[in-house]
């Protein structure tokens, strides 16, 4: 089985710990045959330079590129180390998404979204203050907006804000009437031929399971899609391939004989046995 996770953060993001050395280190422990580094870009806050809360994107991306390169050079031949961004909230500044782009050469582009525009990140929401209904509609209303960006290559932890809403109220909302919204953002992601993460990160948080579930992956490939990425979301180095076993075991059982990782924005097929 080869195992390759395709989401990581090094210390080049604003809430990770370890270097790019150190996270491919752990990579090499965990017996995987390559990593994407995927350090985080909030497009909307770029343009507040250093004096974003986040620090300066201008500076951690282009770092995070360098540390990429340096350790693809170092472990050739025992890790493939690629070199990504987890780009998020594309649609909420276009001017400030553009200049994200423009910062390197990149393998593989995460879209996300982790806030609607005007509100915090979900992990700072009071979801005993807000109508949770009115809330995803408007999330997986974005996200289909962002589907139709044509400058990344695959959808991360499609249901996100779920992990908090778990941890806050000890229950998941039922998705079933969220689904022609998610149907929606499946078939962009099909038409576009682009990729769905199976972030597996949710399997050690309380709510243990993937992002998305193990049944709307299986609905993403009925519908037709062909690519899925699996990413562990390691914000430390001690995360890295944790449960990429089990993320292969979701795509297996969705009926996917193989998942994807991107090498300058090109799908390359890896057998799920």
């Amino acid at each position: 089985m080869i195992l390759c996770d395709f989401h990581t953060h090094s210390n080049n993001s604003f809430d990770a710990e370890n270097t790019v050395d150190e996270m491919c280190r752990a990579a090499v422990r965990q017996g995987l045959s390559a990593i994407a580094v995927t350090d985080h870009c909030e497009a909307p806050y770029i343009v507040y330079g250093d004096d974003c809360e986040f620090g300066s994107f201008d500076k951690q991306i282009p770092a995070s590129l360098r540390d990429a390169q340096a350790a693809r050079e170092k472990y050739r031949g025992e890790l493939d180390v690629f070199c990504g961004m987890e780009l998020g909230e594309p649609m909420h500044d276009p001017k400030q998404t553009e200049r994200a782009l423009q910062y390197g050469d990149f393998d593989f582009i995460l879209a996300s979204v982790h806030n609607l525009r005007g509100l915090d990140d979900f992990y700072y929401m009071d979801f005993s203050a807000v109508d949770l209904n009115e809330i995803l509609c408007a999330y997986f209303d974005e996200l289909l907006e962002t589907a139709s960006f044509p400058y990344f290559d695959s959808l991360s932890h499609l249901t996100y804000p779920l992990r908090y809403v778990y941890e806050r109220t000890g229950s998941v909302p039922d998705l079933t009437p969220y689904l022609p919204r998610i149907e929606a953002i499946f078939q962009k992601l099909i038409q576009n031929k682009k990729a769905l993460e199976i972030n597996v990160s949710g399997l050690f948080k309380p709510m243990n399971t993937t992002l998305p579930p193990q049944e709307l992956v299986s609905l993403f490939r009925r519908m037709g899609g062909q690519y899925v990425t699996i990413g562990t979301d390691a914000h430390r180095a001690d995360m890295v391939g944790k449960g990429v076993k089990e993320g292969i075991a979701v795509a297996k059982k969705a009926g996917f004989t193989h998942y994807t990782l991107y090498q300058a924005h090109t799908p390359k097929l890896i057998p799920l046995d």
